[in-house]
């Protein structure tokens, strides 16, 4: 019996490190082949299609239960047969859940975007599903959110888990992130291009060929898995459109830039709904159920204000709207998702943003054709152009938004004047605000991210890393003659100053100090201190690169003393110009490479 134990407790021992070396060898596989980061990328997809799967039906079956749809989508019925305070219920239940979980967790929860852009592709899966739950929560109880917010959240938390234990490096977890997303959007749409290029421009930041085909495969696994599990998913289907003018490109790129002046409104009115409830003083905890109270009372007047608004565009697209009736849609749903957002709901302006757009594209054919009879677009025209335009503009991802209008429609005629809408409608956005509703949210809270492109080395690039430590020291009061007998030529270029409680006095370059002995009046008793430059211009160890080189312009110096805090300012070491540039210079190359696919 007791030989038999200790076989038994010996074999998990030595099955370890046999566990161990398969792990090394499949990350060597990983790192070393492209092809296995296609194999890796296809099941990130598939389960990424799988969480959009089992998000859609979650939420779709909350709305038959709570409101008593059916198998209607909840936005599309023209009144509900039940359920009015369900969002006043949902804006409690989100509100207690969220007081429950800042107990136990302070930490903010990270997108793919931040993730991809700051933390080199790390997002911790529990926040992931905790981001998930909200947004489930808020979309299912008929607050004005998209469920898009939630799938790229789970299925980029889950490529980065699956990176994370694979301990894949910094740019080829980042590629899976993307991956993860990417593959999470193309399932809810059904449109893999559509995927891969919301990969490419919003969570990886750039398009190469190292990225290519792990995203497009994993796009495509995850369309596919979707298919297969017959998911709820995002079906967009529009009327054939008549082939655009000549004439209909620059009235549309107008139109675009209108609909790109739409999206910042929509994106500081949520800004400005949170700054509002801050000034009231408004409970966090109680805002939710004050949102609830509104989107009630909205959903009174219309149910087409109820969540992601898919029901509703299916519905109002084909229908003949008049021009008063789509502003009062138009500004009905506007109201819904700021307040929805603006109040503490969790979820995506995705889906809310191509409605939004394609009412707005609506109203501008109504209105042509009343006004402008010669000036006449097709209507789909207009609401593909107002759909894209608009999406881009919150959202962005020019290219994003035209694939997802080819796939739609598999109309490349308007989807070139799509693409040419969106691309003026984006630099419009870039130009006058700067920043999508992702890096927006990321801007209120003080990052100063425009896009998922990673910049995250620099911050982790910080002084304590670059300096070197235990600098040459010498008090102040130290006269020059003693400063040269202990440091002489050739021995150090310069020395740092310290008062006697050790605190930062400056830097004395030891050149001038034997400059003065030569002078005909010697140094004139002056003392160390008295030479000493920079005095307030002292770096902090936890100052990354970029702020360590501003002031070495600022100050023109090639040398700055580090100090552990303003306070004490007790000297820990000295970073001088060239090495930090050097070090600067080689990350850089190094990020630039892992963009290009280059090694």
């Amino acid at each position: 019996m007791t030989s038999t134990a200790s076989e038994d407790d010996a074999r998990p021992r030595a099955l370890a490190p046999g566990l161990r070396d398969a792990g090394l060898r499949l990350r060597s596989l990983i790192r070393g082949s492209e092809a296995s980061m296609v194999v890796l990328g296809l099941l990130v997809g598939i389960g990424a299609g799988l969480a959009v799967a089992l998000i859609g039906t979650i939420s779709s079956e909350m709305h038959s239960l709570l409101f008593g749809v059916g198998g209607e989508r909840l936005s599309g019925v023209p009144r509900l047969p039940r359920g009015l305070g369900v969002p006043i219920l949902g804006g409690i239940v989100l509100s207690a859940v969220n007081w429950m979980w800042t107990r136990r967790r302070r930490t903010i929860a990270v997108d793919p975007i931040e993730a991809n852009a700051l933390h080199g592709g790390r997002m911790p899966l529990r926040d992931s599903v905790w981001v998930t739950f909200q947004t489930l929560l808020s979309n299912g109880c008929g607050a004005s959110v998209g469920l898009e917010a939630g799938y790229a959240q789970m299925g980029g938390g889950l490529a980065s888990k699956i990176g994370v234990a694979l301990r894949l490096r910094r740019a080829d977890l980042r590629v899976l992130v993307g991956c993860g997303a990417g593959g999470a959007i193309g399932a809810a749409f059904g449109a893999p291009l559509t995927g891969a290029f919301y990969a490419f421009e919003l969570i990886v930041g750039v398009y190469s060929i190292a990225n290519a085909a792990p995203i497009l495969a994993a796009s495509l696994a995850g369309v596919l898995t979707a298919r297969a599990v017959r998911a709820v998913t995002y079906q967009i289907s529009m009327a054939p459109a008549a082939a655009p003018h000549l004439i209909d490109y620059p009235l549309m790129i107008g139109f675009g830039v209108l609909c790109a002046g739409l999206g910042i409104a929509i994106m500081r009115a949520v800004y400005l709904m949170e700054r509002a409830q801050d000034l009231a003083r408004l409970p966090r905890s109680l805002r939710p159920a004050i949102g609830g109270c509104v989107m009630a009372v909205l959903a009174a007047i219309t149910p087409q204000v109820l969540s992601s608004g898919h029901g509703a565009l299916a519905v109002d697209m084909p229908a003949r709207l008049s021009a008063m009736t789509l502003i009062a849609l138009f500004g009905l749903k506007m109201l819904a998702s700021v307040v929805s957002l603006g109040s503490g709901f969790r979820g995506g302006l995705f889906f809310a943003s191509l409605f939004l757009g394609a009412l707005a594209g609506k109203l501008a054919a109504v209105l042509l054709a009343t006004f402008a009879p010669a000036l006449a677009i097709d209507p789909t025209v207009c609401i593909l152009v107002g759909m894209s335009t608009l999406a881009v503009s919150v959202v962005g991802g020019p290219l994003t938004m035209s694939f997802l209008v080819l796939e739609t429609t598999g109309d490349f005629a308007v989807t070139t004047i799509v693409l040419a809408s969106c691309i003026v409608a984006s630099l419009v956005v870039r130009q006058t605000f700067g920043y999508s509703f992702s890096t927006w949210r990321l801007h209120l809270r003080g990052e100063t991210i425009r896009s998922a492109i990673d910049v995250g080395w620099m911050r982790q690039l910080t002084v304590q890393r670059m300096m070197r430590r235990e600098p040459a020291t010498i008090p102040g009061a130290a006269g020059l003659a003693e400063l040269r007998q202990r440091y002489p030529l050739g021995s150090t270029q310069r020395v740092v100053v310290v008062d006697e409680a050790g605190g930062y006095l400056g830097v004395a370059l030891t050149a001038e100090a034997f400059a003065l002995a030569d002078q005909p009046g010697g140094d004139g008793g002056k003392t160390a201190a008295d030479i000493a430059h920079w005095r307030d211009s002292p770096l902090l160890p936890e100052m990354n690169i970029k702020q360590a080189v501003s002031i070495f312009e600022r100050t023109e110096s090639e040398a700055l003393a580090v100090v552990d805090s303003i306070d004490s300012r007790r000297v820990v070491g000295l970073l001088t110009e060239g090495y930090a540039l050097r070090r600067y210079a080689e990350e850089l190359d190094k990020a630039r490479s892992s963009l290009t696919g280059g090694v």
